[in-house]
């Protein structure tokens, strides 16, 4: 199958590299950041690493919605929550009937967004417990052993098909070990819960993963969290697709042996002065909270948190050039 990113960030960078690298398949890049697309064109493709080693140059082609004239049998999202409408909105000429769309993004809200330009039927969500970080403009480092990590896709009207199922395959072959499940909701709620507490508290203090899974408290901070969570989820009639325990454990060996010297994107975001997707990770679990008489106190709290991170990141940020 030909596959073309929307989103040439660190993640749309390790699903398209992996894709072409380990299945030989075709792959394209849309992305509307111009520093980004002026250094692969000018270096020839993207410079990949894993780990801060290995750095080598990967041939792609990356356009802007406006240059495109590709026909991807699958278009593959990994854009920042706030920027997606627009991007959308950009590539609306190029979607076609017979496409259908995978989307592995953080927090909840997207799938509204895509849903205005696909039907149900082929949109297909899912979770990517893998982490990257984008060094700069053309320049992306694939954190974590080869194989390292996990996901799971399911299709947004829970049924399997013949197309869910030859990504599946793409995407084991690239090393992601996938799951396919029939429970949307639950699939995609089971990252969000996960990246409210290593992405939220790493962010807050400004640590990486392993430093925060060290600290003595660090498995009660988590368990507070996800309690919370699946107390709001169940109240909102979602069935998850693990248990709390394994929830819990699944940020801990994330934490502690699979990304330990890693931080997180929503840090990325803080450090470079771009604005976090809180609001759409612990601030939709709050919301969902409230909507079904649930006050998530942890999380209305930590979204404070983040947002006042933020803040004093800028005046750190003003102090020190005055």
């Amino acid at each position: 199958m030909k596959y073309t990113m929307i989103g040439a960030g660190a993640m749309g960078y390790r699903y398209g590299v992996l894709l072409q690298e380990k299945v030989g398949v075709q792959v394209d890049y849309i992305d509307t950041w111009q520093p980004n697309i002026d250094a692969v064109r000018q270096q020839g493709g993207v410079y990949a690493s894993r780990d801060h080693e290995d750095r080598h140059l990967v041939p792609i082609n990356i356009y802007t919605p406006e240059e495109y004239e590709g026909d991807p049998d699958v278009w593959m999202i990994f854009m920042k929550q706030m920027q997606l409408e627009e991007m959308l909105k950009r590539c609306a000429h190029l979607f076609k009937d017979h496409q259908v769309v995978f989307s592995a993004m953080n927090g909840w809200g997207h799938f509204e967004k895509i849903n205005q330009y696909f039907p149900a039927d082929r949109i297909y969500g899912g979770t990517a417990l893998v982490a990257t970080v984008l060094n700069g403009p053309g320049d992306v480092d694939f954190m974590g052993k080869a194989g390292a990590g996990s996901m799971e896709m399911c299709a947004m009207n829970e049924q399997i098909t013949d197309v869910e199922k030859a990504m599946a395959a793409d995407f084991d072959k690239a090393g992601f070990n996938p799951t396919v499940t029939r429970n949307f909701h639950g699939t995609c709620l089971a990252k969000i819960i996960f990246n409210s507490v290593a992405n939220t508290l790493c962010t807050m203090y400004q640590i990486r993963m392993g430093q925060f899974i060290s600290f003595p408290g660090a498995m009660k901070m988590t368990a507070q969290l996800v309690n919370e969570a699946y107390d709001a989820c169940e109240r909102a009639g979602y069935q998850m697709t693990r248990s709390r325990q394994e929830e819990i454990k699944a940020i801990e060996i994330s934490s502690r042996e699979t990304n330990p010297l890693h931080y997180p994107s929503m840090y990325q975001d803080l450090t470079n002065g771009r604005p976090t997707e809180i609001d759409y990770i612990n601030g939709y679990i709050a919301e969902l909270g409230r909507e079904n008489d649930y006050v998530c106190r942890t999380h209305e709290f930590v979204v404070q948190g983040v947002h006042l991170a933020e803040l004093a990141f800028q005046i750190h940020q003003k102090e020190a050039k005055d």
